[in-house]
């Protein structure tokens, strides 16, 4: 083999190397935190001013309502004036302790928004993560009616009835899965975001009330499965959501706001993932 042959050989090893390595997919998971979901939207603003795409999304309980509306193709700022015209009406939670609401009004919010659509509709792949209380399992759904989903993956016991979907009686993720960056992995990301909106969770109560008690009991329980939830995540995003309360929507601009400097401080490491190009099996 002449200089030439061998010279226009490697030439052509070296291409086919670049030609398998391609650019990263990108994975978000959002978690739960009630009414802190607004730093959600703080966080999203951020990655879309700093032109951040995500190829495949997973949120839990109020990050499944935040994540359907964000992988419908409305840009964040549309997503942000529409919630910020939510009422606690608009939701429909029963002041009676132990008398749980219908989710209706979850669902009515979905569709006032998107219409009545399913998953298929989304321009984004994206799942939404909740549990069958029937058998205790983590219910991942990528298919069929995106209101009763979300509906079923904010469905806090004791606050909203469960949802039937399918075969399954659907409850908030969080039971399982508070932070699902496991399932964006399953879905094909090579690395995840993954947006804790409720860092503070798992604090007790000192209250005898039987709401406060089980409220905090719930606190505790996501607490163990966030951590649980952040091991598979390569960049986690904490906004500061302490003074808020995960059940009141006061402070919406300053939760918002918190989501966004939260994600201002790890958008250059997200950028250098981005940008990273990897070898794919073919």
């Amino acid at each position: 083999m002449g200089i030439f042959d061998f010279l226009k050989k490697k030439d052509k090893k070296t291409k086919e190397k670049k030609k398998n390595k391609k650019r990263v997919k990108l994975g978000l998971a959002l978690g739960g935190g009630g009414a802190r979901g607004f730093a959600h939207l703080g966080a999203l603003l951020a990655f879309e001013e700093h032109g951040i795409e995500f190829d495949y999304i997973a949120g839990t309980s109020v990050g499944s309502l935040v994540g359907a509306l964000y992988s419908s193709g409305l840009s964040v700022q549309e997503i942000i004036n529409k919630a910020k015209k939510l009422t606690k009406k608009d939701i429909k939670t029963n002041k009676i302790v132990f008398m749980p609401s219908s989710t209706e009004g979850i669902q009515t919010i979905i569709k006032s928004m998107l219409g009545d659509i399913n998953f298929e509709d989304l321009k984004k792949p994206f799942c939404a993560v909740a549990v069958d209380i029937k058998s205790g399992k983590e219910i991942n759904i990528t298919q069929g009616n995106l209101s009763k989903a979300i509906a079923g993956s904010c469905a806090v016991p004791g606050v909203f009835n469960f949802v039937e979907f399918d075969d399954y009686r659907l409850m908030d993720g969080g039971l399982q899965n508070t932070i699902p960056s496991d399932v964006v992995k399953s879905m094909g990301a090579d690395f995840v975001i993954a947006v804790d909106c409720n860092p503070n969770r798992g604090y007790g109560t000192e209250s005898k009330k039987v709401l406060d008690i089980l409220t905090a009991s719930i606190r505790i329980l996501m607490k163990s499965n966030a951590i649980k939830g952040k091991m598979f995540a390569d960049i986690i995003i904490e906004p500061n959501t302490k003074r808020f309360k995960s059940t009141k929507l006061k402070g919406a601009e300053e939760m918002i706001e918190e989501g966004y400097q939260a994600a201002l401080k790890e958008i250059e490491n997200i950028k250098k993932i981005s940008n990273t190009k990897i070898k794919r099996k073919k």
